[in-house]
Order: structure tokens, then C-alpha cells, then sequence
């Protein structure tokens, strides 16, 4: 079985610590790992391949992830890069489309949580052998309680459950009294009716043949095939990547998977799963998990709150604080009721109206194919960043139309070209490169390079950088 991985959620209900460049499935959350790294051991232990989708900005957050992971995990990848996104439908059409139509498919979120492993690993021998009779899985959570930010499956109570339940409709995320209702009707059940039903929370995982759910594709959403068939024809492979062209991908019609095929087709099934699942979707989920993230907390008259602070030195004191969010950032603070948590994203849609980057940006750290980059101060007309470039990397071959740039290395040997010159700095050398002088930053040792970078001019946004030649398809 191949587990198809969707990576490209943008996580912004968990603002500021999530952003679109660092997503929160790639947020190192839990004892140091991240969900995104959770999923792919977890499901190793079933599936003997992955499909991972990404957007092509966070393959390379992926690919770092999975090499810490490898040591232990022999599985075989293949990526899928999408350069914009189209919802789930497209994504997992694609990767389907790379694999035998006989191939068993588990397509799983990269950013969910489940503790109850052994209850998994049962649910999902269910879903294999339903999937082998041609059905389109899908895995429905019992509810605990009446959630309003997830969508229901209403099923069939009466089916077999070992033949799967019947799923007589989805629903979109109810409002509070019809998530009360849903649950009501769970715990009181009716006998009256033969053909009573039972709502489970729609988890996102599905499982089937790869050529099943492309068949049902055709059937109920035809645009969305097709457009997807001729984007994989005109698809360019590199190793194990596949790349979308963006013009055909933007050609494809942007929708999810429970619109295109789930909602339409007779070959659905539903397995009622409790295995401790959670989408750490908010804060208040967030919270559940864990009392804190990283913070230094001195409460006075003070309980039930959840606190995150980025910088280890900076203390949070509260006095008379009750059932509070404080997340705290060095670009950024948020304080929200819990309960109240759902609404981050309507934050975020009013920040990218004014202040884009605080959406975009991927706080004072940024991580690249080649290395990582820190902010250590930002000001009107400078910049200064300490850059670390992996054993044997480089950045692109690039040039800069607005700022000048200063590097001294601080760290191991730079190999340094400009305007077709290649030179060497040691430890305490340095050199300066004017604006729209071609230039790479090359690290031809296997040690690390850190370099201070100072940007001196009228701009000096990341997106000021025009690439002449990337090892990384960057352009």
C-alpha cells in the first residue's frame, strides 16, 4: 500500500506560530518532531512506499524532515510538486495516476495527530479489505463532544460495520445547535426506524485503488480528470519528482475531494475509527495537547491558559487570566478567548490585506534547500542575516536589483563567485557584492558554513532575487 501524503495546507488557524512558508505540519510541536513526521512513522509501519504532495515552496521542508527520519525508515518516496494549489481532488488525482490503478492507496494530512496507534493499525486492516472490493474508504471519527469546526459523515447506523457503514450524505461544518443535535441523536438512538443514522466527524484519510477512485473521478467530475490527465502528461520528472507545469496546473479545477467523487459515488463506506484523533486545527486543540509549547509562565490568580513564546529569554506573567490563548513571536502577538480559537483565520485574511509578510514570513528563521537563514535585525534600508549552508550545497547562481550585499564568514570556508570570478574566504574574510552583479554562495566542504550577511539598499524583501541557475528547479 502507498501512503499519499498532502502536504500543502497553510495551517493558518494557528497563526503566528503556523505560516504559509512554515506551515504547522512542519512545525517542530511535539517533543521535537513534527506532525508531518509523526504521519510518515506512523504509517511506515503499514505502508512499504509514499507519495508525498507538496507545494514546490515546501518540498525541501519535507525532504529535510524525512532525512532525519531515515535511519530508521526504509521506505520509498516519490514527491509530487505542485506549484499552486487546487485542492485535494487534483492532488490526489495526480499521484494516482503515478501508481499501478491496482495499487492500495492511503491518503492521509500531513498534520494530524493520533495517539491510539493500535486502534489505527486495526482500522486501517479494515479499510484494505473493503478497499480490495473496489470501495472508496473513508475513516469517520466518533465524536466526543459537538464540534463545530469539523464537517460530519451521516451514516447509515444499520449497515454492517464490518462491511463498512453506508454514508447517506456529508455535511459541512454545522453550527453549534446542529453539532449538539448530531450528537444527541448518537447517544439516544432511535429504534424506531430501521435506517436511523450516525454522525461521525469527517477525518480527511480515505483509502482505495488508485484506478477505482480515478474511474469515479472521471464519472462525477470529468473537468477535473481530464485537466488533470493532460497536466501529468506535461509533467517533468527529476529522480523520484514529479513537477507540475504551472500553467497547466492552474488549468485544473480547484476542488476537494468530497465534492468531486465522495459526495456522488455509490462505492463510499465509512469506518467508525476511535483512535484518538485530532487535527490540531486551533489553539483550543493545541491546548488539549499540551499545557505549553515553550514558554517561561509565572501565573498569579491565574488557570487554564495556554502560553508560546519563540524567544526562551522573554518571560509571560499573567495576573488574573482565566481560559486564555497568548502566543507570542518576535513579529507577532495573539491573545484569544479559548473557545474562540476557530477565528484566527479571519485574523489572517485581514493581516494579508496590510501587512502580507507577517502571513508569509517564516518568523526570525528561514529554512532553504541549501541551509537556513536567521533575521538578526530588519530596519529601513538593511538587513543583517547569519546564513548556515549545508556540507556541499550552494544557493542559486543570482543577482539583486535593489541592495548591495556584505558577507563575513564566521564559520568554515565559503567558496564565493561573482560576475565569473571564484574566489575562497576563510574565517574573518570578507567580501562585498554590488547590486545586479551575478553571484553564488557555494559551501564545498563537509562541514558547515555560517556566514553574517549584511544587505545594505532602497529593498531588501526575499523576493528581491532573480535566479540565473538553481540546483534546486527554483525559478
Amino acid at each position: 500500500m502507498t501512503n499519499i501524503i498532502l502536504c500543502g495546507g497553510s495551517g493558518t488557524r494557528l497563526w503566528p506560530i503556523s505560516r504559509t512558508l512554515m506551515p504547522k505540519q512542519f512545525v517542530k510541536l511535539f517533543n521535537g518532531q513534527s506532525l508531518f513526521q509523526l504521519t510518515v512513522e506512523r504509517n511506515s509501519q503499514i505502508c512499504d512506499s509514499q507519495f508525498i504532495v507538496s507545494n514546490a515552496e515546501q518540498y525541501f521542508l519535507a525532504q529535510d524532515q524525512l532525512e532525519e527520519l531515515t535511519t530508521h525508515l526504509p521506505l520509498t518516496t516519490h514527491y509530487l510538486l505542485e506549484p499552486i494549489g487546487r485542492n485535494t481532488a487534483p492532488a490526489i488525482a495526480l499521484a494516482c495516476m503515478a501508481l499501478d490503478p491496482e495499487e492500495l492507496v492511503l491518503v492521509t494530512p500531513s498534520d494530524h495527530l493520533i495517539k491510539n496507534e493500535i486502534e489505527y493499525a486495526e482500522v486501517l486492516k479494515k479499510a484494505q479489505e473493503l478497499a480490495q472490493k473496489a470501495n472508496l474508504v473513508t475513516f469517520g471519527i466518533t465524536p466526543t463532544f459537538a464540534q463545530t469546526g469539523f464537517g460530519y459523515i451521516e451514516a447509515e447506523a444499520s449497515s454492517v460495520k464490518c462491511e463498512g457503514l453506508r454514508v447517506k450524505k456529508f455535511h459541512e461544518k454545522p453550527d453549534l445547535k446542529t453539532a449538539q443535535k448530531y450528537l444527541e441523536i448518537n447517544q439516544n438512538p432511535s429504534t424506531e426506524h430501521l435506517t436511523r443514522s450516525t454522525y461521525l466527524w469527517n477525518s480527511g484519510m480515505f483509502c482505495f485503488k488508485a484506478g477505482v477512485f480515478l474511474n469515479e473521478l472521471k464519472k462525477y467530475a470529468p473537468d477535473i480528470y481530464e485537466s488533470c490527465v493532460i497536466a501529468f502528461v506535461n509533467k517533468k520528472i527529476q529522480h523520484s519528482t514529479l513537477r507540475i507545469p504551472h500553467s497547466h496546473m492552474e488549468a485544473i479545477p480547484c476542488e476537494s475531494i468530497d465534492y468531486a467523487v465522495m459526495e456522488k459515488s455509490n462505492k463510499v463506506k465509512v469506518i467508525p475509527s476511535n483512535i484518538d484523533w485530532s487535527d490540531v486545527g486551533s489553539f483550543d486543540s493545541l491546548s488539549d495537547e499540551c499545557k505549553a509549547l515553550s514558554a517561561k509562565c509565572y501565573e498569579e490568580d491565574s488557570q487554564n491558559n495556554f502560553y508560546h513564546n519563540d524567544n526562551n529569554d522573554k518571560i509571560i506573567a499573567t495576573i488574573g487570566l482565566k481560559d486564555f490563548i497568548v502566543i507570542d513571536t518576535h513579529d507577532a502577538l495573539l491573545i484569544a478567548k479559548k473557545g474562540e480559537t476557530q477565528k484566527v483565520k479571519n485574523i489572517v485574511e485581514k493581516i494579508k490585506h496590510s501587512t502580507s509578510h507577517l502571513a508569509l514570513s517564516t518568523h526570525t528563521t528561514g529554512n532553504r534547500p541549501w541551509g537556513s537563514y536567521t533575521i538578526l535585525e530588519d530596519s529601513m534600508g538593511y538587513k543583517i542575516k547569519r546564513i548556515e549552508v549545508k556540507p556541499n550545497k550552494r544557493l542559486s547562481l543570482q543577482k539583486h536589483q535593489h541592495r548591495n550585499e556584505h558577507w563575513v564568514v564566521v564559520n568554515g570556508i565559503a567558496t564565493v563567485e561573482v560576475e565569473n570570478k571564484i574566489f575562497l574566504l576563510h574565517e574573518n574574510e570578507s567580501t562585498y557584492i554590488k547590486a545586479e552583479q551575478i553571484h553564488r554562495l557555494s559551501n564545498n566542504t563537509n562541514a558547515p558554513l555560517v556566514i553574517i550577511e549584511v544587505q545594505v539598499g532602497s529593498y531588501t524583501g526575499e523576493d528581491d532575487i532573480v535566479r540565473i541557475s538553481d540546483d534546486y528547479q527554483r525559478f
